[in-house]
């Protein structure tokens, strides 16, 4: 290292190396409490690279220790990628893939309304415009809950529409 320009002790060196080492094995030994149920299911359905290093050990560890979630995980990013490229060719498959793992019962709602789900898959309109409108009805009566009724929600919605 010195020949290639360090100035530095072989002291600094040591120092810098046991820091690493102690930091390693401190963050690779299993947490103490498990995580919650919302931090893993989030974990295990960003892809790798958007993990931090401490979020992708405890996947690593998750996927070691339960197998059944590691193939959930794998599933239910299938099944993303069929949606997100709106492709319906391979949904047969995934439903029968899925019917033996954890995403069971998701995977006999999506069988149940199989035909809703294709047309999803292949048509280009959506009715994220409506839910939205919806939506903001909701939180707007929400805001109002026991005041005036429905006089006042109509003055409001009239009056937030234009």
């Amino acid at each position: 290292m010195q020949a290639a320009g360090f100035r530095g002790s072989l002291r600094v060196v040591t120092d810098w190396a046991t820091r690493r080492r102690r930091a390693e094995t401190s963050r690779s030994a299993l947490p103490a409490r498990c995580p919650a149920a919302r931090t893993i299911a989030r974990a295990m359905t960003l892809r790798r690279h958007d993990l931090a290093r401490e979020e992708a050990l405890m996947v690593a560890a998750i996927e070691a220790k339960v197998p059944e979630l590691a193939t959930a995980a794998v599933l239910l990013d299938r099944f993303q990628r069929m949606v997100r490229k709106r492709s319906v060719e391979h949904l047969a498959e995934w439903l029968e893939a899925a019917a033996t793992s954890p995403l069971a019962s998701f995977a006999r709602g999506i069988k149940a309304d199989e035909a809703a789900v294709t047309a999803a898959l292949n048509e280009p309109w959506s009715n994220g415009r409506t839910e939205g409108q919806i939506n903001r009805l909701k939180m707007l009566k929400r805001h109002m809950y026991g005041r005036a009724g429905l006089v006042l929600l109509k003055a409001r919605l009239i009056g937030a529409v234009s």
